[in-house]
């Protein structure tokens, strides 16, 4: 059912009555909805060029409209026409919404197969809390394009693969926790790394990544073990698939904490085999050339100018040019993230052939993902009709505006930062008496997160407010997950079993309204890549309920027709705002 289409339709056979083409013609959402639920300017459009008052050609459209029961359209100054719903539209609308399996969300009108590169966690390295938005924004999007319709895989692509890897090993050598890899006669494979735990490469490899900016012969070094793992030279191979194994085991723990499921936990290593091929492809079509020792693809464009990042929204546009060419071969005959990066688009398109492929990372990989997909498209990698896609996020930053950490200065780690949500939400259910369900209060902290950073537009930079979040009052996570708790309730109490939905009244007429935004907010986020307006949607819905809740006496309503049609809206706004959560990745919960 899709109401914007049926005015549209009612409006268009009375602009051709008129005489005009309603070609121009846009149904919106009305700004001013204590007048009106619906609202087009098409007169105003029209009449300068017709040379006559909008006011007038809104009438003339007005009264050419067919007679509708559903519908009640009104010309007002300067020339809109103004669009009510009656409650026997609504009425409908309600009951469509509550017994349609998908809510009344409209789907995409082409599936595609949508392929999804987030999380992004780096082997060898404790998540911490610069790994949250990925999951967070990527899981979302994922859901989202399947709620649509589309048919969606997902990877973790771990980067198990770079020189932190080298630099990891090169410092567990030095510190003697793989003297028994490097004996004479060593069996490798039956050898352990038992003394090798999480919290020991969370000391290792900062202490190396450190010193590499210092000792140039240890950078150098890192650089060959680096490149004895990709030949899968021994030992350097097998200690890292044993750290990666250990690795992976950790991340994945963690990024179920927050929700997030993966299809595959593929890594750069997975790309590795196709690397020479692609490569090759860049060499036999002239598009690859060698500089200072490297291999490297111009990308840059005739005439381009780069935007540079601003500071701050008042900050002037500037400018780099042009963009630097894209390296697919260290000096050394190593590979790169960009070479990794194509090798991965040519093993995903042989594999899946994606109508698009959507890679969720900080904003400061915008330039990398540029090189990687012009590199892509000039070699024939991506075809043409594939779309490739860079959602760029800001930081999350603490209340001081600085991205954010410890009181002493050191990262976060992700788990600790779940701890802390979870801490701070045992509190709040403590003052309602709930006490010593952790599993509870992980979902209403990690929820409160979630919806959180997902109220933002993704590419900008938000506060991370742990108490703000976890707020009942306001448009938060856990409003609206009380929201539905407060609904199941209700219908438990009633022991409501379904029934027809009559709709009378403002607060009834205002829930409906508010799902109609919120179905048409999910194709918003969908062209957007963004889910800020779900978000706002989301909260405005359960707000509406609130205010119903709040003036009408459900479970006590002496009217048994009248009662039947409230619980029956009850069953429909928790319905739709679980949907909406799970499309957020955020779960629901029974009591609160």
């Amino acid at each position: 059912m899709n109401v914007k289409d049926e005015i549209a339709k009612i409006l268009s056979a009375a602009i051709k009555k008129v005489g005009l083409d309603a070609d121009r013609l846009s149904v919106v959402f009305s700004n001013r909805p204590e007048l009106c639920d619906y609202q087009t300017n098409f007169a105003m459009l029209m009449a300068k060029e017709l040379g006559e008052k909008p006011i007038d050609l809104a009438e003339k459209i007005v009264k050419n409209a067919e007679k509708s029961k559903k519908f009640e359209f009104d010309a007002v100054m300067p020339g809109f026409i103004n669009i009510k719903l009656t409650e026997l539209c609504l009425s409908e609308i309600a009951n469509f919404v509550l017994n349609d399996k998908d809510l009344g969300i409209e789907k995409v009108e082409k599936q595609r197969l949508v392929f999804f590169d987030y999380g992004g966690a780096n082997v060898a390295k404790e998540l911490h809390v610069g790994h949250l938005r990925s999951p967070i924004v990527g899981e979302a999007l994922k859901r989202l394009h399947f709620t649509l319709g589309d048919k969606v895989v997902s990877d973790m692509h771990l980067g198990d693969y770079g020189l932190q890897m080298g630099l990891t090993i090169l410092q567990l050598k030095n510190d003697h926790f793989l003297d028994d890899f490097f004996e004479k006669n060593a069996k490798i494979n039956e050898i352990s790394l038992k003394n090798v735990t999480l919290d020991v490469l969370n000391d290792e490899y900062p202490k190396a990544s450190k010193r590499k900016d210092v000792d140039d012969e240890f950078k150098k070094l890192a650089d060959q073990y680096t490149l004895f793992i990709q030949q899968k030279k021994e030992p350097y191979y097998t200690i890292y698939q044993k750290i990666r194994e250990l690795s992976v085991q950790e991340i994945v723990k963690n990024y179920d904490m927050l929700n997030c499921n993966f299809d595959f936990c593929y890594g750069e290593s997975d790309a590795a085999p196709f690397i020479d091929k692609t490569i090759q492809l860049f060499v036999d079509k002239g598009l690859a050339h060698e500089s200072e020792g490297a291999l490297v693809v111009d990308v840059a464009r005739e005439g381009e100018h780069i935007p540079l990042p601003k500071k701050s929204e008042d900050e002037p546009q500037r400018y780099k040019n042009p963009m630097p060419p894209a390296i697919i071969k260290k000096y050394n005959g190593g590979d790169l993230y960009a070479t990794t990066d194509i090798a991965t688009i040519f093993m995903r398109n042989r594999d899946f052939k994606p109508d698009e492929i959507i890679y969720v990372t900080d904003n400061r990989q915008s330039m990398h993902f540029e090189q990687v997909f012009r590199c892509s498209k000039l070699a024939g990698i991506s075809p043409a009709e594939q779309k490739l896609t860079h959602v760029p996020f800001g930081t999350m930053n603490g209340k001081d505006g600085k991205p954010f950490k410890t009181r002493s200065g050191g990262v976060v780690r992700l788990k600790e930062v779940v701890g802390m949500l979870t801490k701070s939400a045992e509190d709040k259910l403590a003052q309602n008496g709930i006490v010593g369900d952790k599993e509870l209060a992980r979902r209403i902290g990690v929820g409160a997160m979630k919806f959180g950073d997902l109220s933002n537009l993704v590419t900008k930079d938000y506060v991370f407010d742990i108490e703000k979040f976890l707020s009942f009052d306001g448009k938060t996570g856990p409003y609206v997950q009380y929201t539905i708790a407060r609904i199941n309730s209700i219908l438990s109490k009633a022991k409501y079993k379904g029934g027809r939905i009559a709709i009378s009244g403002k607060d009834e007429r205002e829930i409906v309204l508010a799902i109609l935004k919120l179905n048409s907010s999910y194709k918003i986020c969908y062209d957007a890549y963004s889910l800020n307006a779900l978000v706002s949607a989301t909260f405005d819905l359960a707000s509406a309920f609130s205010t119903l809740y709040n003036n009408q006496k459900i479970l006590s309503e002496t009217d048994d027709k009248k009662k039947l049609s409230l619980l029956g809206l009850c069953a429909l706004v928790k319905a739709c705002l679980e949907k909406a959560l799970w499309t957020l990745g955020i779960d629901t919960v029974e009591k609160m």
